[in-house]
């Protein structure tokens, strides 16, 4: 089972106690793993009047900081009263993607967790929000909280996609599961298992194909296919048949609904790196994130590994 050791929050530049935290302190007390806290603070006005008076700035900027800092501090002596190991750092920065994924990939958490906001559509159509920006580029999983009713959750949906090879999404399915399970287990919440089977649009990408273009045998071929898949992925992680869900539609819209009707406290979804003509593999995420029904945990597969071949295994042979 996968073992949570190091979980990182982005917290807010407010001072505030978001959703974000209470989830953070709830997983890190089921799992037992280390919680550090990071705080992304920049003041414009500071650092432009920096410009003129170095010396005064800064020790403006430093006083201002310290209060951030203690205010931090004072949140992760109360989370260290519970038992839990935490860590703060309050960092002079702007929380721009760059400085985000530098700090996430000096730090090497196991599971990144930051609040969410829902964005209108016109404004995700002159600016790409932050939070989807972080979902294609983080290495490492990703929670993004939109509420936390329930701090420590108490039903999990783990989201599938067996519609595509294995060999395009690096063992993704099985990832989404070895996290929603270790994720469950800790903290004694119940698991159930979605796949949608997208009949009426196979995707959302230029590559989708009706349904009136397949061929009946073809269609049942496939269907008995991702059920047989289904059933074993159900059976290696213990999932009861009353927990087991198999519906049609366009992805994204069915989690989403199926996720709301059901009340559920966490969708545990996958998304693959973009940087490859298939990108779509990953959209369903993406479009999840924009009417999130509950808070999200992005799933990463893993990196696709190169074959090496080492030069000693290499023979020459020689024709006389």
């Amino acid at each position: 089972m996968l073992k949570l050791k190091r979980i990182l929050l982005i917290a807010s530049s407010e001072m505030a106690l978001t959703p974000a935290f209470a989830r953070a302190r709830a997983l890190a007390c089921a799992t037992g793993a280390l919680l550090h806290i990071v705080a992304f603070d920049y003041v414009q006005a500071l650092a432009v009047a920096g410009l003129l008076d170095h010396d005064a700035m800064a020790q403006a900027r430093e006083g201002y900081l310290q209060v951030h800092r203690h205010w931090l501090e004072q949140q992760a002596r109360f989370y260290r009263c519970g038992g839990i190991q935490v860590s703060t750092e309050v960092v002079w920065a702007k929380s721009s993607l760059t400085n985000l994924l530098e700090y996430v990939n000096d730090f090497h958490p196991d599971l990144v967790i930051k609040d969410t906001h829902y964005v209108p559509a016109l404004d995700r159509a002159f600016h790409r929000p932050l939070d989807w920006r972080l979902l294609r580029e983080c290495p490492t999983h990703l929670h993004l909280v939109t509420s936390a009713k329930n701090p420590k959750p108490m039903k999990i949906l783990a989201a599938i996609d067996l519609s595509h090879l294995e060999e395009l999404t690096h063992g993704l399915n099985e990832r989404i599961l070895d996290l929603a399970s270790t994720l469950a287990a800790s903290c004694s919440a119940a698991l159930h298992l979605l796949n949608v089977c997208r009949w009426s649009e196979i995707s959302e990408a230029p590559m989708s194909v009706p349904t009136g273009s397949l061929d009946d045998s073809f269609r049942d071929a496939i269907e008995d296919a991702q059920q047989e898949a289904f059933d074993v992925l159900s059976e290696r992680y213990c999932i009861k048949d009353t927990r087991r869900h198999s519906l049609t539609g366009i992805p994204h819209k069915v989690i989403g609904l199926f996720a709301q009707q059901n009340a559920f406290d966490i969708v545990v979804l996958g998304t693959v790196y973009h940087h490859r003509p298939d990108r779509f593999i990953g959209d369903t995420a993406e479009s999840v994130l924009n009417r999130a029904p509950c808070s999200l945990m992005i799933v990463k597969p893993l990196p696709p590994t190169r074959l090496n071949v080492a030069p000693s295994s290499l023979q020459l042979i020689k024709i006389n």
